[in-house]
């Protein structure tokens, strides 16, 4: 088979996965989804809220809520007072500004990079996406491709690769959309919100791993699901597990660390496994969410003591999807049919 075949071949998964989410209507509820999320960013306006953030000042600001007392004395002092308004709906819904307008929109874009996209928009996608593997490993569908002089290793990574480029096109409509609409309404452009992209196809393509495995044993959507969920439970509570165990003697005097062997357990069982967790924490560090939000102690340790390592977590992430795939391409090439 020729490099040009294998790329015309992986062309054709890739159009092929399109047209099954198209049938399926997974394309039209997604790109709907992401049309609410840009909507909701075309509906908001910032009235007022100069910046409080200055260059070579102290970014020293008074709330709204602040006594007359105070407010009479902020200006003396050099500190600003929070003002301005954020409106939601074309103006149905009016919130005021505990902080300056970036700020605001800065607080926008964490809850939807954090909230929707990276929890219940991985989830969605994982939910959505989990038939398409066993519909196309299906005994009556897949025959008629191994007829043809392809690897079947290919064949099965190939419609992977379609699965990740749609979920991938999925990602950039709607965090590209979202940020584009906020940046028209409201003129402020934070690109440090697009890190959103790939750090959400990267959480996808673990956790789909698995689901490629179970599918090319069990060929069952429902088990594919449940596979992928669970396999994202197990790693979230091992990857935030490593980081307690590292933690808890640092944040509390009086526990006492663990047994080296059990520690030893317990960091190997965190680099064999992909790492939500860690990854989560990089979105937070790319778009600067602890601005807004109190991180978990035990993360917030971790980073302190300089025990976690942002690109040892991708990179042993990335091989243990590699593997799983590598065993899912394995039991693929070896079913009869």
């Amino acid at each position: 088979m020729s490099r040009f075949d294998m790329l015309r071949t992986a062309a054709w998964l890739i159009r092929d996965t399109f047209r099954q989410s198209l049938e399926s209507r997974v394309f039209w509820m997604m790109l709907a989804l992401s049309g609410l999320g840009v909507l909701t960013c075309l509906s908001i306006d910032v009235q007022g809220g100069a910046p409080l953030h200055r260059p070579d000042e102290r970014p020293d600001f008074l709330p709204r809520t602040a006594s007359d007392a105070e407010r009479a004395l902020a200006p003396r002092d050099g500190v600003d007072i929070a003002n301005g308004s954020l409106t939601l709906a074309f103006g149905a819904f009016r919130i005021p500004l505990g902080r300056d307008s970036q700020d605001a929109v800065h607080f926008i874009q964490l809850v939807l990079a954090a909230g929707a996209a990276d929890t219940v928009g991985l989830l969605l996608a994982l939910v959505w996406t989990a038939g398409f593997l066993p519909a196309f490993l299906a005994p009556g569908a897949v025959t008629v491709l191994l007829a043809k002089p392809v690897p079947r290793g290919f064949l099965l990574l190939g419609k992977a690769l379609g699965v990740l480029t749609f979920v991938a096109f999925q990602a950039t409509v709607f965090f590209l959309g979202t940020w584009t609409a906020l940046g028209i309404r409201t003129g402020i452009w934070d690109s440090s919100y697009l890190w959103g992209i790939p750090l959400l196809v990267l959480q996808f393509a673990i956790f789909f791993s698995v689901s490629a495995l179970i599918a090319a044993n069990r060929r069952r959507t429902v088990a594919c699901l449940l596979g992928s969920f669970l396999f994202w439970f197990l790693c979230w509570g091992t990857n935030y597990g490593r980081h307690a165990a590292v933690a808890l003697p640092e944040l509390n005097r009086e526990i006492a660390p663990l047994s080296p062997w059990l520690r030893g357990t317990v960091e190997v069982g965190y680099w064999a496994l992909p790492k939500p967790a860690d990854l989560s924490i990089i979105l937070s560090r790319a778009i600067d969410a602890e601005h807004h939000f109190t991180a978990v102690p035990e993360f917030e340790t971790v980073q302190r003591i300089h025990r976690f390592h942002p690109i040892l977590s991708v990179l042993s992430s990335l091989v243990a999807a590699g593997l799983i795939f590598a065993a899912a391409v394995r039991s693929f090439a070896t079913t009869d049919y």
